[in-house]
């Protein structure tokens, strides 16, 4: 069922919802502003960012994560590079004073804001701020009491879904409606930066838009968007790509970002094929009848034929354009008799018979 999320419907028969994610990419305070302004300039519904307080989440600073970083833009050469989490998160940090002036910007520029939250002080700092929608990562789909606390402010809930089992999903569902919240989108969320092609798996969406009745999410960790295409096109209800001011940023998710001037083309273009999908019957405008018919063939004389005369098959042949009788109506012209005489090459119609 769709849902209302900042003021649009999302959900099936609703235009899909775009999202940036800047939380990842941002490089501080303007740089945060900075891509919320260029979301809004691009058309994107909303940006979302993470609220991180990384030695509060991290509890081993020697735990390392792989990512790639692009190396050369022309050639698209790349490398691994490692480092420990906490470093990663620490420069997605921002202060609460400076995230109240990211979101006074997503204000100003008309876009909504959504945000991550780890803890519950976080989930009431986003609710306080005006937030749009809580997102839960997908490395807390089993933290039942964050998933509830942020249930319980009655915000949009969105879950992210990469690792988890359904069965995991189904119940961080089932605890967002016990708190009388049925305001969810759930994510597919292939993990890795980038995903890998075989890892992708989004013949999972149909899956899950059958057993859910609820809007299902693409979050894309791909180059390009060729995914998010195929992700619409199976049916996704919201797209999150990941936006940075420069792919060659050799940190983590930079690789397989828009820069802004794609953004532009990014938005376009899922509308675009939103257009080109169409409906699920066959329809046809005024315009495409017309041009159909220039293309079929109707009845046209083989002959001169008098007035009265009784038609037969031989005083017909079937050519182009379609504009007179059918053909697929040419036994029930065949016996008939004309109401007035006929050249050789006329296209015959209803008025031509008794």
């Amino acid at each position: 069922m769709p849902i209302s999320l900042a003021g649009r419907n999302v959900g099936k028969g609703c235009p899909v919802f775009i999202t940036f994610e800047a939380g990842p990419t941002h490089d501080g305070l303007e740089s945060a502003k900075a891509l919320t302004r260029v979301a809004a300039e691009a058309g994107a519904d909303a940006i979302k960012f993470q609220i991180i307080d990384a030695e509060r989440l991290v509890a081993d600073p020697s735990i390392e994560i792989s990512y790639g970083v692009l190396e050369e833009r022309e050639t698209e050469i790349t490398a691994t590079k490692s480092e420990p989490l906490i470093d990663i998160l620490k420069r997605r940090m921002l202060s609460w004073d400076e995230w109240r002036e990211v979101k006074a910007e997503a204000d100003a520029s008309g876009i909504a804001f959504f945000a991550t939250v780890g803890f519950e002080d976080e989930v009431d700092f986003v609710s306080e701020i005006g937030a749009h929608s809580i997102k839960i990562a997908s490395a807390d789909i089993n933290h039942h009491s964050l998933i509830e606390y942020a249930a319980k402010t009655g915000l949009c809930i969105q879950l992210d879904t990469g690792h988890a089992t359904i069965g995991e999903v189904e119940a961080a569902v089932d605890l967002i409606r016990r708190c009388d919240n049925e305001d969810i989108v759930i994510h597919h969320c292939p993990t890795g930066y980038p995903a890998r092609l075989e890892g992708i798996n989004l013949q999972i969406i149909p899956t899950l838009r059958k057993m859910f009745d609820y809007p299902i999410a693409f979050s894309d960790h791909t180059s390009g968007w060729e995914m998010d295409v195929a992700a619409v096109a199976l049916g996704a209800n919201m797209i999150e790509k990941t936006l940075t001011e420069d792919r060659m940023t050799a940190s983590v998710e930079h690789i397989m970002s828009l820069e802004p001037h794609d953004a532009q083309k990014f938005v376009r273009s899922m509308h675009e094929l939103e257009t080109a999908l169409g409906t699920s019957r066959r329809v046809m405008n005024e315009e495409e009848r017309q041009k159909r018919l220039a293309n079929r063939r109707s009845l046209y004389t083989s002959r001169d034929i008098a007035e009265g005369s009784v038609l037969a098959e031989n005083d017909i042949v079937h050519r182009r354009p379609g504009y007179g009788i059918p053909v697929v109506d040419t036994k029930a012209y065949i016996g008939r008799r004309l109401a007035r005489s006929v050249k050789a090459g006329q296209a015959l119609s209803p008025q031509d018979f008794a």
